[in-house]
């Protein structure tokens, strides 16, 4: 099993084992850690990408939804950043039935971005370092003003 990280996004599905496929063929996740119940239902599992984990699982109480049961409705997004090329990324995505609501864009602070849509509704968000900038290389270009601890 891959190490533990600070934050981990815990994900409702309908449908988790189906949920694991995809998010193994369109994002390129790694199972985990799959526990089963003696019915051989999904009970708890996670993924791995990269340094990264999340957790797959089923709508286990009135308050964790896959969107697909609440109309569509997200109240997060996951983000992900990549090391390999990102519109290869995309284009695996969208032939594993991602549904891409945002295509592949350079963004003003130098990441490359994508959005998609799984299955049930969950947006997930895609990035790729193609220019190093500085926030005030940044601004500079926007006239944003950026404000960081470091």
């Amino acid at each position: 099993m891959a190490h533990t990280p600070s934050i981990t996004p815990a994900i409702s599905y309908l449908d988790p084992r189906a949920a694991l496929d995809f998010l193994q063929n369109a994002f390129g996740f790694e199972l985990d850690l799959l526990i089963e119940d003696e019915n051989g239902n999904v009970a708890h599992s996670q993924m791995v990408y990269g340094d990264g984990k999340i957790m797959v699982g089923t709508e286990w109480s009135a308050n964790h939804k896959s969107p697909r049961s609440i109309g569509g409705l997200c109240t997060q997004t996951v983000h992900m950043h990549l090391t390999e090329n990102i519109d290869t990324h995309c284009e695996t995505a969208r032939k594993a039935g991602a549904e891409i609501i945002a295509e592949c864009e350079t963004q003003f602070y130098g990441d490359r971005t994508y959005r998609a849509r799984d299955p049930e509704g969950h947006i997930w968000t895609f990035s790729q370092t193609v220019e190093v900038m500085t926030p005030a290389e940044w601004d500079k270009n926007t006239g944003l003003k950026t404000w960081s601890r470091e």
